[in-house]
């Protein structure tokens, strides 16, 4: 199939946004990319379809299980097989989901950075037949981003063991210029095709307010403007704490941080995407790469 027959055929659209067409056609051509797009500017299809149309499996690097549970969940949604490892699994379960990779079971494989230093992964790495390396949030690389994860500067560790030369692309919706060099320098990328769309979006308005009460401001917002809102802020115990009282006020809210287990994330975050709860009050374990479609606000509750 074309890389257009691919998107109709599992993602029920008839057209490419720019400039995913050309990024798909330059990993096709087996050219390593840094793609820079918005959130919501779709980069996920930008390393999907081609792995789609490609033998072998696309194994995926992302900080974030939400984001991994998330996509897997699409994935699976469209009939795609795909997996994630995190650090909720027992060794045994691990061993399987890899086993069903190097058999050939499944198209994506999701896995941390962290993985890459397990030997168990290591050894195994080598046995599956890996079409394409994909890095989202590439921005984590560099210790100029705002998110900075050691485990990112291991990635390139990857080249060294692969028996094939296998394509890599990087993905991010934040990289200034310095980043953006930096994560070409610390993945080793050669031959690389850069790729950048405006983060300028007309569906979007940014509002900041300094204020005495905040409190009392986000309790305006979230009553003013109707449909599903993310409040971020900067600890666990806010999480619960905020949550706390707009249960109080009324407000149907869950709340998520890195310090729950498996099971009550997979829960709290099942809750918001079916629209069980309206509010989720997070930390950045969050993420911003949900797919929802009826996201109305986005509120920083402290400083991001």
């Amino acid at each position: 199939m074309t890389a257009q027959e691919t998107l109709i055929k599992y993602w029920g659209y008839n057209s490419f946004r720019k400039p995913q067409e050309e990024i798909i056609n330059a990993v096709l051509s087996k050219k390593n990319v840094l793609a820079l797009l918005p959130t919501g500017g779709g980069k996920s299809v930008c390393f999907q379809v081609p792995a789609m149309m490609t033998e072998g499996i696309c194994l995926v690097i992302t900080p974030l299980i939400a984001l991994m549970k998330d996509q897997v969940e699409q994935l699976t949604k469209r009939g795609i097989k795909a997996a994630f490892i995190d650090s909720s699994l027992h060794k045994k379960e691990v061993e399987i989901i890899i086993e069903n990779c190097i058999s050939g079971r499944y198209k994506f494989l999701y896995i941390s950075p962290e993985r890459i230093n397990t030997t168990l992964f290591i050894n195994a790495v080598n046995h599956m037949h890996i079409n394409l390396v994909a890095v989202d949030e590439a921005h984590c690389i560099s210790q100029w981003g705002y998110d900075f994860r050691p485990s990112y500067l291991q990635i390139h560790k990857l080249w060294e063991v692969l028996s094939q030369e296998v394509t890599c692309i990087a993905l991010t919706a934040s990289a200034t210029l310095k980043v953006r060099d930096d994560i070409i320098d610390k993945l080793q990328l050669k031959d690389v095709k850069i790729f950048s769309k405006s983060f300028s979006r007309s569906n979007l308005s940014y509002s900041c307010f300094n204020l005495d009460n905040k409190q009392e401001k986000l309790f305006e917002i979230l009553n003013k403007v109707p449909g599903s809102s993310i409040v971020y802020v900067k600890t666990r115990a806010q999480t619960k704490e905020i949550a706390a009282t707009l249960l109080k006020m009324k407000n149907s809210t869950e709340y998520y941080h890195g310090g729950l287990n498996h099971k009550e994330r997979s829960l709290k975050q099942e809750n918001w995407v079916k629209g069980n709860k309206r509010i989720m009050v997070a930390t950045n374990a969050f993420g911003m790469g949900i797919d929802k479609p009826d996201v109305r606000t986005v509120i920083h509750y402290q400083l991001p």
